[in-house]
Order: C-alpha cells, then sequence, then structure tokens
C-alpha cells in the first residue's frame, strides 16, 4: 500500500529535484548532534541517489551516537575534522535551515561554489541563502521529505533507506505520540513495516541502551522543577554536573515527564553548556508557539518543540526566559 502524499509539487520543490536530479557529486550535511531524523533524512536520501547512480558522501560537525550505531552499520557517516571538503558539485542540508547549525563545518560550506539545497520541515524567518529548497513546515520529520523525494523520483526505498525513514518518523514524532503525527506518517509507516522495518528492533537500539547514570540524571534534573503561572509553565534549571553528580546526556525524558502534568503548557529545560553559554529545550502542548519564544533568543524551531542557545549564566538566562514565558502567556507576575 502506498503512503498518501501530496501529489502537487511547489515551484520550489520541483525546482529542488531538478537540482537533484542533474547533480553528480553530492555532499550531505547534518546539524551538530545530528539526532534521528537528521540521521535517518541522510541515509535514505543517501540510497536514493546513489541508486540514480550519484556520488554521495555524508559529512557532519559531530559524530552519531550509539543509539544511532545501526544506521553506520550500512551508510559511512563521516566526522569533519577540517581540511578540504570532499569533491562535490551540490550540498544537501537536512533538517535545518540556518548554515550556522552546521557548527565548525560553516565557513567550509558556505566558502564552497556547490549548488545549496535545503531539505527541512522548520520554520525559517530570514533571506534564503541556498539556491533550492524542498521544503514543508507541515511534515512530520524530514524523513517524510526524503519519502516524497524519492517517490517523486521514481526510486523504490531498499532496506536501508526504508529503515532511514522509519528512524526519521519515529524520533521527530515521539513514537507516534506528537501532534505533529498525521495520517502521511502512519501511511509511511505502515508502507515501510511492511517492506521489513522491525519497530521493535528500532525502538530497542534508540530508546532501551541508556547508561546506568541516566536515572540518577533525571533525579537531579527534576530536584531542580519549578512550577510558574498556577502551574502552566515548567521549568528546570540544569546546572553542569558537579564532582559526584550524575549528567544527563539527553532531555528527552525529563521533557516528557513535565508535559504529562495536567495544568502544564509549556516546559522549558534549561542546561549549562560547558563553555558557561545555556541551551534551551522548549514544549508546548498547547497553542503556545515556543518557537515565537525561541526566536526572540535566536533560536527556532517548530510550534510545539523549539530550542536556542543564551550567552551568559545559566541564572540568567533563567531570568529571561521566564520572564518571556510569562509575558506569552499573558501573565505579569510570577507564582511558583
Amino acid at each position: 500500500m502506498k503512503a498518501a502524499v501530496p501529489q502537487i509539487l511547489t515551484p520550489d520543490q520541483a525546482a529542488a529535484l531538478e537540482v537533484l536530479s542533474q547533480g553528480s557529486r553530492f555532499l550531505l550535511s547534518g546539524h551538530v548532534k545530528p539526532d534521528g531524523d537528521c540521521l535517518g533524512s541522510q541515509a535514505a536520501l543517501a540510497r536514493v541517489l546513489e541508486k540514480l547512480g550519484k556520488e554521495v558522501w555524508i559529512v557532519n560537525p559531530d559524530p552519531v551516537e550509539e543509539r544511532y550505531e545501526y544506521l553506520s552499520r550500512e551508510v559511512r557517516f563521516r566526522t569533519w575534522s577540517g581540511g578540504d571538503l570532499p569533491t562535490h558539485d551540490v550540498e544537501v542540508f537536512l533538517d535545518f535551515c540556518e548554515l550556522s547549525r552546521t557548527g565548525p563545518l560553516e565557513k567550509a560550506l558556505a566558502a564552497h561554489p556547490s549548488k545549496k539545497v535545503i531539505v527541512d520541515h522548520h520554520l525559517f524567518h530570514g533571506t534564503p541563502w541556498w539556491q533550492a529548497a524542498f521544503v514543508d513546515s507541515r511534515a512530520a520529520a524530514t524523513g517524510v521529505l526524503v519519502h516524497r523525494i524519492a517517490r517523486a523520483l521514481g526510486v523504490e526505498l531498499d532496506s536501508v533507506a526504508a529503515l532511514g525513514v522509519f528512524t526519521a518518523l519515529v524520533t521527530d514524532t515521539g513514537w507516534f505520540k506528537y501532534s505533529n503525527t498525521d495520517a502521511e506518517t502512519f501511511g509511511i509507516a505502515s508502507e515501510l513495516v511492511a517492506a521489513g522495518c522491525d519497530p521493535s528492533r528500532v525502538f530497542d537500539s534508540i530508546y532501551q541502551r541508556a547508561p546506568r547514570s541516566e536515572p540518577r540524571g533525571i533525579g537531579r534534573a527534576l530536584s531542580r522543577l519549578e512550577y510558574f503561572a498556577d502551574g502552566r509553565l515548567a521549568v528546570v534549571d540544569l546546572p553542569r554536573a558537579a564532582a559526584g553528580e550524575e549528567d544527563l546526556a539527553d532531555t528527552d525524558e525529563v521533557l516528557d515527564i513535565l508535559r504529562a502534568v495536567r495544568a502544564v503548557e509549556v516546559v522549558l529545560f534549561l542546561r549549562e553548556q560547558k563553555d558557561g553559554s545555556t541551551k534551551l529545550s522548549a514544549r508546548s502542548k498547547t497553542e503556545f508557539d515556543v518557537n515565537q519564544l525561541a526566536r526572540r533568543f535566536g533560536g527556532g524551531g517548530h510550534a510545539k518543540a523549539s530550542g536556542a542557545t543564551l550567552a551568559g549564566p545559566l541564572a540568567d538566562a533563567r531570568e529571561k526566559l521566564i520572564a518571556g514565558a510569562l509575558e506569552q502567556l499573558g501573565v505579569h507576575a510570577a507564582s511558583s
């Protein structure tokens, strides 16, 4: 059964497909700390392009996390460590639309004379810096867009590409529980499972291999929880782990726990970074637009899930973000 997808391409999407069809040597790049949607989309698009006889390199600013190791068994993900980029005539950026999100790769990618193509589902506010874009902010994941690209190019997904798209779907929809999950998502997932994807094995690889330290790290984070605006806003600020304290590698578990509280509409997870900056992960389960909030501090993302990095101490970032969230909620005084 074929998954239901939009049959009419926008002019921009058609132009992007033309670049993908005409190019011969491709460099696929992702954002710092590439997640399941980024890596899965890269793996899938690489296989699609290779089936069309293209030469493809995947180069990211950070290595693949252990939880996604199963993707790297069949697809080679390279981590940039300086020097020249592989020879290519098209750069494809997957799962982001701000070149700064490539971190140390930014200057090298920007300086290369190749054509730039964006494949993404995030909101973008600014002046386009690319030549072509296959973008739909309504898509549940960038992997959905890669699936559409494959169909438009007449390429059947092989087992590796199918696994990549499935990984993108389940990680960006929270295993089909987030509000971005739609009929197209389920249709594609059904198609991929029928083609041989094993959901239980993917779930085990991604979500059942946490280190022993993670429960204690979650406990440390939750011990810093505060509520504001009669419980509508939940805030966790997590300093860097001190000697004897457990660090937390992933914030998703904490965010899910806090979103489960009935009164909570917005969750802000603030985490102190090694360089002294503060990383924000923001989630919403109502009409509150966390992308609007994140953009005020140089970040972005989706209406329900966004992030930002703020310079300066954790305490300062916390004060600014709480004030911004309360203002957006229409509350003028914090109440814990």
